[in-house]
């Protein structure tokens, strides 16, 4: 167990606070200090106390890409009927017993330190709890399935949960919850396969497929963005979802504490000069073209950027005041 340090850091809340009452403030340094005293008897930790999202909504946090490439998608004649052929309840029962058959079910009584991550980051995003399988696998991954009529689920690898501390755990699972906040859910599950499955049509398949296939990555891509603003929401330092994307570049645990967040930042920027050229620019292109997740070094410049926005600072502002005019 790791020894800790709990420091409440009042003094961390954006600049807007600062135009609150008095009284409120007295509030919020009384709530949160008090969160921060409870949570000392959990094996994780935070060096303050997250701030609940009670009213957030997709539209507050989704990338401007992802809203984009969803409407492009959904402009497609037909995709949603095309998806729904392909994932029939066949393929839904078989993905649900897999998951069932061979992966641990995540509960109060199984895994209950994961759960409590689980139910606290769905609690701050305003969202029900999903089921939460861990899934024997070196591989370090994760993904959401949601099936019609039936509670969606998380599944993450072992690989993964050897990889990464409780607060980047927490992250990823937050992330994972962003796609179900924003009802990628389905579209998730069957954007996996629509382009396999369409090759498999004789003639006008192989033309959809082709279509399809750089269409459903673009979107993906860009789902991955708002779900990397989903993980910041919940664990409210971006030096942890920027800690996740550089273990998953180039991390193990017999590195991780040689491992520098700062230095990886350094390296996304160094990204974005190498690639400013026109021939740059192409090559990027054609690197990322075919990928479902955008280059961890540009996830990382992203995040970075969006937790200096306004528009993050005004969205955990307005939670702050919220939370904290709840408690007098």
């Amino acid at each position: 167990m790791l020894t800790l340090k709990w420091i409440p850091d009042i003094t961390r809340v954006p600049f807007e606070i600062q135009r609150v009452s008095a009284s409120t403030i007295n509030r919020m340094q009384m709530y949160y200090g008090s969160k921060l005293f409870k949570s000392q008897k959990l094996s994780y930790h935070r060096v303050r106390a997250a701030v609940p999202l009670p009213d957030l909504k997709a539209d507050d946090f989704s990338h401007p890409l992802d809203r984009q490439n969803t409407m492009l998608l959904r402009a497609i004649p037909g995709l949603n009927e095309l998806g729904k052929l392909l994932l029939g309840p066949v393929a839904e029962q078989v993905m649900l017993l897999e998951n069932i058959g061979t992966s641990l079910l995540v509960s109060e009584e199984q895994l209950p330190e994961l759960h409590n991550l689980l139910l606290e980051a769905a609690k701050i995003l305003n969202l029900e709890a999903p089921e939460l399988y861990i899934r024997q696998n070196p591989v370090p991954n994760a993904y959401t399935l949601a099936m019609n009529g039936r509670k969606p689920f998380i599944v993450l690898h072992t690989g993964l949960v050897e990889l990464l501390t409780p607060a980047e755990i927490q992250a990823v699972i937050a992330h994972e919850l962003g796609h179900l906040k924003c009802d990628h859910g389905i579209w998730l599950t069957f954007a996996n396969i629509v382009a396999v499955g369409a090759y498999s049509l004789p003639g006008l398949g192989v033309i959809i497929a082709q279509t399809l296939e750089e269409q459903i990555m673009r979107w993906l891509r860009a789902a991955e963005l708002t779900c990397d603003r989903a993980a910041l929401l919940v664990t409210q330092d971006p030096k942890v979802v920027v800690s996740v994307l550089m273990k998953l570049s180039g991390g193990s645990p017999s590195l991780a504490k040689q491992l520098n967040v700062d230095a990886f930042l350094k390296q996304a920027h160094s990204y974005d000069k190498a690639s400013s050229s026109p021939l740059g620019w192409y090559l990027r292109n054609a690197q990322t073209r075919q990928l479902s997740h955008p280059l961890p070094v540009l996830r990382a410049r992203e995040i970075d950027s969006w937790a200096k926005s306004s528009e993050y600072q005004n969205l955990i502002s307005r939670a702050t005041i919220f939370n904290a005019e709840k408690v007098g």
